[in-house]
């Protein structure tokens, strides 16, 4: 008796229904993302809706201030923090441009066991390709809405988004009740991916850092370290690199940059190649705006290249 009371209350159930058992989803937490902002009252009709499917729910946020219609950045919030979360962590993730239109919703698996409720419009396109896609289904909104909702085409983060995902994670519904089940693959926003070629690394600008102007590639630290064959970075300290950064083929910087291990390894307005806390390399001027000043911006079409001089 006792260790059936404890399989019961834990989040790694078995639900039987007829002769088929199968694993419960959710681990009662939901991290929502959206580009609503905080000055009304939407991120907080999520929450409601999320609660009042179930009470005990932990109910966190990623963040709101994903700019508006901003797909790709939401596509990189989500990327750059899902592993960190526990497994069966589910998301919820509405930048939504498309909102009322034919663009499908769904909840991609991953084969990580993180689940991300969103529109399918591109915001899955890095969580797919590094975590990679275990299942996607379409949300069936005829059982996964919202009660008496049906009359809003508008707000599918409250009623069709944060009501399915809150589901998932109080294990209300298993994955499977989700919806009919789709091809194994999801809308793809072009980018470029980091990659060594010949004797240069290549790869994309996926975010800016807000609060400083910094610019965050998707290139970890390891190439550099192939590329320049060595074991440590420190080995690479104050050697300088050729950057050149363009947009949609158009040079927009192209500058000789010294690989620092902090921002003051130069003087005050100088630039410096670092390790961000991502373990990617980075660009920043050193109490100063880099994207600023040298009018860079991030996206699918942003491309870096780095040389060693």
């Amino acid at each position: 008796m006792k260790t059936f009371k404890t399989l019961f209350v834990t989040t790694a159930i078995y639900v039987l229904f007829g002769t088929q058992i199968v694993l419960a989803v959710g681990n009662g937490i939901v991290v929502f993302q959206s580009d609503f902002g905080l000055r009304d009252q939407a991120v907080s009709a999520m929450h409601g809706v999320a609660l009042g499917v179930d009470k005990n729910l932990k109910v966190e946020d990623l963040t709101h201030d994903i700019p508006a219609y901003n797909i790709w950045e939401g596509a990189y919030r989500l990327d750059a923090v899902a592993d960190f979360w526990p497994e069966h962590t589910v998301f919820v993730s509405v930048v939504d441009p498309g909102v009322g239109s034919d663009r499908k919703s769904v909840v991609l698996k991953t084969k990580t066991n993180h689940y991300f409720v969103t529109p399918d419009n591109g915001t899955l396109t890095l969580v797919a390709k590094r975590l990679g896609i275990a299942e996607v289904r379409e949300i069936d909104e005829k059982v996964n809405r919202l009660k008496d909702s049906e009359a809003s085409h508008t707000f599918h983060g409250r009623d069709v988004y944060a009501y399915t995902g809150a589901r998932l994670a109080a294990n209300k519904i298993l994955f499977e009740k989700v919806g009919p089940k789709l091809p194994d693959q999801v809308l793809n926003i072009q980018h470029e991916t980091a990659r060594i070629e010949g004797k240069t690394l290549i790869g994309g600008i996926p975010i800016l850092d807000p609060a400083y102007g910094n610019v965050w590639t998707n290139v970890p630290m390891a190439l550099l370290l192939k590329l320049s064959k060595v074991k440590s970075y420190s080995e690479l300290y104050t050697k300088p690199f050729s950057v050149t950064v363009t947009q949609a083929g158009k040079t927009v910087l192209l500058k000789a940059i010294t690989f620092e291990r902090s921002f003051a390894g130069v003087n005050e307005g100088e630039p410096l190649l670092y390790v961000n806390s991502l373990e990617n390399l980075a660009l920043a001027l050193n109490q100063d705006n880099f994207a600023d000043k040298f009018k860079i911006s991030a996206g699918g079409d942003w491309r870096i290249e780095i040389r060693a001089k």
